[in-house]
């Protein structure tokens, strides 16, 4: 490849501006208009503006973004996440003009974008999935049906959806109605799509999910798991990698696990398969993200393994130069998202012009973050605007870097998720690993005056 253009914005397109820097390949930033003092529109060889602020009328624009794409002679797009990266249809587009989409072929896509046809295309290929209707359930008389044959709690979830829209939980048949209705509208007006279904709800379970890369010429392999468990709302805050809870025997049974899953979807490039695991190890599937995920660094620091080179190698049709039993673990990472939010006001949150930035450093540590002082946060996008991932031999010594690095981390003139993470990583649950997907709100309960 020659030139990618990147299809996105913030910390992940200039992530992918470095990738291709050292792979010797140029770069075509795209960007709003809000954009234009981003640190990727600087740092990419070529740039071109392809609306006004709203994601609506520019990030959200195909055809905008492949007219860029022509104009500049690119080879390849690259989605990022977010946006257009697990639009079936935008990936359609790149392969009908030549233009190779740095990702899974539509069809992959398709398949597992849609919530229910993905847990049936994986259960027949041998990997557990939770109780649950088959398939989307139209009236509210059959979600009830479903729901008193599963037994309560259950949980009603949007077909096409993510980051925790879309979804409701239902201890009864009184509250089962209403989160019936407010799911389907919510899917609705986030995905354009209410249809939803319903699953047995597993309580206070841990969210883990393993990387898979697959090539073209038929190898497919997993880059083992992070454990995702603490989230608000169904939004994550910290990964880590490897779990605290995994033991080895169950990180091989899930591994071949989420690789029968990418080979049932015939899937090709960087996706991550999502389990959620109950207290006794009991591991069912969740979704699969088609693209490359946020919390992708932590992978790469424990294996030492690029994802977004291995990402544009796949697209160019190399063959996977990796073995699975040659994939080690040898370090502990975790990773704090930084959000311009502010948690002692329920995470509202915060854009404006950072006056000051400083960004931590020192052995086992890195930043991921597109913004610096003096750069203004637009209100249009999501809050995140930085990762900050500590590394080490060992899980309490990346603790321990993680509580040092936070503390040197200096963001003035907007509130961010900072004081938020330095309470989380010192608080004795998290540090004995016994998170699971309730530890944020029950943290919260008993630290209000932690996020002042």
């Amino acid at each position: 490849m020659q030139k990618i253009l990147i299809a996105n914005r913030g910390e992940i397109a200039l992530r992918i501006v470095r990738a291709c820097r050292e792979l010797g390949i140029k770069t075509l930033a795209v960007y709003s208009e809000a954009d234009v003092e981003s640190l990727h529109v600087q740092l990419a060889d070529e740039a071109i503006c392809i609306g006004p602020a709203p994601s609506s009328d520019s990030y959200l624009k195909a055809d905008r973004i492949l007219s860029a794409a022509e104009l500049a002679d690119v080879d390849a797009i690259h989605p990022g996440y977010g946006f257009l990266s697990e639009n079936a249809d935008f990936a359609e587009q790149c392969e009908s003009c030549n233009i190779r989409f740095i990702g899974p072929k539509s069809s992959s896509i398709r398949m597992m974008g849609d919530k229910a046809v993905a847990k049936d295309t994986v259960k027949k290929a041998g990997v557990p999935v939770v109780e649950g209707s088959d398939g989307p359930v139209t009236t509210e008389a059959e979600a009830v049906k479903t729901a008193k044959s599963i037994g309560y709690p259950v949980i009603i979830k949007a077909v096409a959806g993510g980051g925790g829209r879309g979804m409701r939980i239902a201890h009864n048949d009184v509250s089962f109605a209403k989160e019936f209705h407010t799911a389907r509208n919510e899917a609705e007006k986030a995905f354009g799509n209410g249809a939803v279904y319903v699953e047995k709800y597993i309580q206070n379970p841990r969210h883990i999910e393993f990387q898979i890369l697959a090539d073209s010429h038929g190898k497919t392999l997993h880059l083992g798991e992070r454990d995702c468990s603490v989230q608000r709302r169904h939004q994550k805050l910290i990964e880590e990698a490897p779990s605290p809870f995994v033991t080895p025997d169950l990180r091989k049974r899930m591994g071949r696990a989420a690789i029968k899953a990418a080979v049932a979807a015939k899937y090709e490039n960087a996706g991550t398969i999502e389990f959620i695991v109950d207290e006794k190890g009991n591991y069912f599937f969740l979704e699969m993200n088609t693209r490359i995920q946020v919390e992708h660094p932590v992978t790469e620091e424990v294996t030492g393994i690029d994802l977004i080179k291995e990402q544009i190698r796949i697209a160019a049709g190399e063959k996977l130069n990796l073995e699975q039993k040659r994939i080690t673990f040898t370090r502990h990472a975790i990773e704090c998202r930084i959000n311009a939010e502010d948690p002692a006001r329920n995470f509202t949150p915060c854009p404006g012009l950072i006056d000051l930035y400083y960004a931590p450093g020192g052995h086992g540590v890195r930043v991921d973050s597109h913004v610096y002082g003096g750069y203004a946060i637009p209100p249009h996008y999501d809050s995140m605007i930085g990762k900050l991932i500590a590394y080490a031999s060992t899980r309490d010594l990346a603790l321990d870097r993680m509580y040092r690095a936070l503390s040197e981390y200096i963001i003035r003139g907007i509130k961010t998720t900072i004081p938020l993470h330095r309470a989380i990583v010192s608080d004795p649950i998290f540090r004995e690993g016994k998170a699971t997907t309730a530890f944020v709100a029950e943290f919260l309960s008993r630290n209000p005056g932690e996020l002042k």
